[in-house]
């Protein structure tokens, strides 16, 4: 019996992904970019990524890449999401807010199964960066515990 090699069993997995859910790297952008959109009207989202991003086409294409990563395990993104977000003024109101969109719009644009999945790791996703942020804000929150900016500590000499 021999064993596949790593590329051989990504293959296979991106294979069963594809042939459960019809993600393709079409269906990737189409909900990027209507994401993005619904973000940028947010009245909450939309002025932290418009205090930020200048050029909104470089964005999507990295969004483009970063979702091929998380959705088909495609290895396109080659960057530090942790590192880009723990400097944001957001708490868990922003993550409900940007999981509600994110939600909404992978259920516009996708087939139920290709929805569940990118919703899935979606939530994977807010709840890293959520837990990084609130650490890099002095905070460590326990098994089901939001972060909340008005829980920042500040420190002092002598704690």
């Amino acid at each position: 019996m021999t064993s596949k090699s790593p590329k051989s069993r990504r293959a296979q997995v991106v294979s069963e992904i594809v042939e459960q859910t019809g993600i393709d790297e079409a269906m990737i952008e189409m909900l990027v970019r209507r994401f993005y959109e619904k973000v940028r009207n947010d009245p909450l989202l939309g002025p932290i990524f418009e205090a930020r991003i200048n050029d909104w086409e470089p964005h999507l294409k990295r969004m483009c890449a970063f979702w091929s990563s998380v959705a088909l395990l495609s290895g396109r993104y080659h960057g530090r999401p942790m590192n880009k977000h723990t400097p944001l003024p957001i708490d868990a109101e922003h993550f409900d807010r940007w999981l509600a969109l994110f939600e909404e719009t992978a259920g516009e644009i996708c087939p139920p199964a290709a929805a569940a999945h990118f919703v899935e790791r979606a939530r994977r996703v807010a709840e890293s960066l959520e837990l990084g942020i609130a650490a890099q804000c002095g905070v460590m929150l326990g098994a089901g515990e939001r972060f909340h900016s008005n829980q920042i500590r500040t420190a002092t000499f002598g704690d």
